[in-house]
């Protein structure tokens, strides 16, 4: 069987994608601008200095990403406290494998967020390694956060899956050698999800998926989500 799977958080695990675009489109009409969907798209998975120096840079805003990171973590904070939900599926998918299989997070997110989503759903305990953004050099689309991922797990990249919700995220799979499962949201179904194993429209069809590897890490055509 696969030997482990590893989740990305916001927007795959819980509906953190929409707390996001609310706080970074609002922080941007502070300065007078409007923020593309591209923009942030570009921003997903990266670590947030990352983020926040593409956010920064494009929008020409007179602050630095430094101090646009402590602005957009506070608007934040508040809003996954009082406003987190899990993804369709979540639930499901973990206690289908629990278990069965290693499972892990790998998340763009810094430690704090984390630690509220999966305090606040109560699973930090269905998972054997959990990975954020405070540990990592460089962000998504870098494989190192699931390269150091299965290394913790013990288990290589070939025996993995890895289920995303964005391009940046499934680019780093494939580069640290693992299947992919893409499950998109509302929030990033326009962009290339070409290079994932798999396209699953949520979590219960990502289970599925997984399970009809027959042991194998997901491989072979393209399965496009449900319409």
């Amino acid at each position: 069987m696969d030997k482990a799977l590893i989740f990305d958080m916001d927007g795959l695990m819980i509906d953190s994608e929409r707390l996001y675009f609310e706080v970074e489109r609002a922080l941007a009409r502070r300065y007078g601008k409007e923020v593309r969907d591209e923009t942030l798209w570009r921003m997903m998975g990266r670590t947030p200095l990352e983020g926040l120096t593409i956010y920064v840079r494009e929008l020409d805003l007179p602050l630095s990403p430094a101090e646009a990171v402590v602005i957009r973590n506070d608007l934040m904070r508040e809003k996954m406290k009082n406003d987190l939900l899990p993804m369709p599926g979540l639930f499901h998918i973990l206690d289908s494998f629990r278990g069965g299989r290693k499972m892990a997070v790998s998340t763009g997110a810094p430690r704090e967020f984390m630690d509220i989503a999966l305090d606040k759903l109560g699973i930090r305990e269905r998972f054997d390694v959990l990975l954020a953004s405070d540990g990592i050099a460089r962000g998504k689309p870098d494989p190192e956060i699931f390269l150091k991922t299965c290394e913790k797990l013990g288990v290589p990249p070939d025996r993995t899956v890895v289920l995303e919700d964005s391009e940046n995220g499934v680019i780093a799979g494939k580069r640290a050698g693992c299947a992919v499962v893409a499950v998109p949201n509302d929030y990033t179904r326009g962009q290339d999800f070409s290079r994932a194993d798999f396209i699953a429209a949520d979590l219960f069809e990502a289970e599925r998926i997984i399970r009809s590897g027959s042991g194998r890490p997901v491989n072979g055509p393209k399965r496009e989500r449900s319409r």
